[in-house]
């Protein structure tokens, strides 16, 4: 007998959200799509709070406005889907720093991720080796090599370039160090020019030709009135039902599609469906996924994660300077990470009455021995390091919040997108309606985590034969 798909979305992140949407857009007309979160909230790492009485990121403050080839992100065209493109906002100050040699230093232009694509350029941060960067005579990379971003910049460029510019992007992005982290997948248009290019600094010149930035044209967008509002506009346009409180804790093969054990072990609930997306982080997903195929649930539960915290101070009229905010590499020896001076950078949270958001993270991968200190304890911390960056004492906190993101960060070891791959065909192959999608597959940031669920989806439809049966 004829009746409706039934869809079942497991995380009401970002990833999850955007696949509803994607469902609920291209899936025949009455499908069933119900999202299941195990937390009270949906979003994920999108977190709009409010500070000193006004609104203010917990989480991811903004997306990326392009895509690696250079047409519009993913990020931009749901926002546009969900009817809020005239809520984007830009920075009013883009330029940042670096905390080196107890002082601030501008961050060079011209970099990728802080490798360089001209020395010359980045000289007033770090010194190149002397020998740097020869033409060896063929590419730096082979066709599918991958290997640690820091292994490759320091055989090239030394270890000033990765420790003062190279790490500290990247821990600003992943709370990861570059001698870990995956140059395939945390810089793929890098990567792809490596295996051209007989430099590196060539390299990065071929990833910025390939995707050109109009001059002016913004980098980074936001949302007015928070990036909680795209979580509540994908969410109501997906038209799913919306199970807050619901953990998934059981994933079951029947003979119609898949059985869900949803809710405590002592009441537990079954849930037919068709189709499942597991829009999870690496290791809950592969817990469910273990009973229904072990290998894949061990390629997947292989993925680490880094804990942070994100200290966010209300501070009255303080002397900050015209910078969005700056960035600290690990060698010195300081508890933050990065700091954003929100109300400077985002012009639109600028207030009459002097009061500055400021924002700073806290914790590495491998050295997250600060997160153990008491919330107290943390903002004092980040309000002596502060002001000692920035040169001054910065007046008392009128109001203070600290977030805590445990295991928020994903880890990309070198190799990671081929294992995914290897991982995703064999579950493709052997159950079709069940499709993965999330950061921790596919990379972090707003954009990468709507294509990925939307890719799901996608996946989803195509398996199902593209009308409900």
């Amino acid at each position: 007998m004829s009746r409706p798909w039934r869809v079942a979305v497991v995380g009401g992140g970002i990833a999850g959200l955007a696949a509803a949407v994607r469902l609920r857009d291209r899936a025949p007309a009455g499908t069933e799509i119900t999202v299941y979160e195990q937390s009270g909230a949906l979003g994920g790492k999108l977190r709009t709070g409010e500070l000193a009485g006004q609104p203010v990121e917990f989480g991811a403050e903004s997306f990326l406005m392009r895509d690696p080839a250079g047409g519009e992100s993913a990020a931009v065209t749901l926002i546009r889907r969900l009817g809020l493109a005239e809520k984007v906002v830009h920075p009013t100050v883009g330029q940042a720093a670096l905390a080196v040699d107890g002082g601030l230093r501008p961050v060079p232009g011209g970099t990728l991720v802080g490798v360089p694509g001209d020395l010359e350029r980045v000289a007033t941060v770090a010194k190149p080796a002397a020998d740097a960067d020869r033409d060896g005579g063929r590419p730096l990379l082979g066709p599918d090599e991958d290997v640690a971003v820091g292994t490759l910049v320091r055989a090239r460029l030394g270890d000033q370039v990765v420790d003062r510019l190279v790490d500290p992007m990247l821990g600003g992005v992943y709370a990861g160090r570059a001698d870990d982290l995956s140059l395939a997948t945390t810089m793929p248009a890098l990567a792809r020019a490596a295996r051209v290019e007989h430099t590196l600094t060539g390299a990065v010149r071929a990833a910025q030709a390939a995707a050109p930035r109009a001059p002016g044209a913004p980098v980074f967008g936001t949302l007015a009135g928070g990036l909680s509002t795209l979580v509540e506009a994908a969410a109501t346009a997906s038209g799913a039902t919306i199970r807050l409180h619901a953990a998934v804790r059981e994933l079951t093969l029947t003979a119609e599609g898949w059985r869900l054990t949803v809710g405590p072990t002592r009441a537990p609930e079954l849930v037919e469906a068709d189709a499942v997306v597991l829009a999870l982080p690496a290791r809950p997903a592969a817990r469910l996924l273990a009973p229904v195929t072990s290998e894949v649930a061990t390629t997947i539960g292989g993925l680490d994660y880094a804990s942070v915290a994100l200290v966010t101070l209300a501070l009255p009229d303080p002397e900050l300077p015209a910078l969005s905010g700056f960035l600290v590499p690990a060698t010195e020896g300081l508890l933050i990470k990065a700091s954003t001076f929100f109300t400077t950078k985002w012009g639109h949270l600028a207030r009459p009455d002097g009061i500055a958001l400021v924002r700073a993270s806290v914790g590495r991968y491998g050295d997250e021995t600060s997160l153990h200190l008491a919330d107290p304890d943390l903002v004092a911390t980040v309000h002596r390091e502060l002001s000692g960056v920035l040169g001054v004492t910065l007046p008392a906190p009128l109001a203070s919040h600290v977030q805590r993101w445990g295991g928020a960060l994903p880890q990309y070891a070198p190799g990671h997108g081929d294992r995914i791959a290897a991982a995703r065909t064999a579950l493709r192959a052997a159950h079709p309606t069940l499709v993965l999608a999330g950061a921790g597959l596919d990379g972090v940031g707003i954009p990468v985590c709507v294509r990925s669920g939307e890719t799901a989806a996608g996946e989803i439809i195509e398996a199902l034969g593209g009308s409900g049966s």
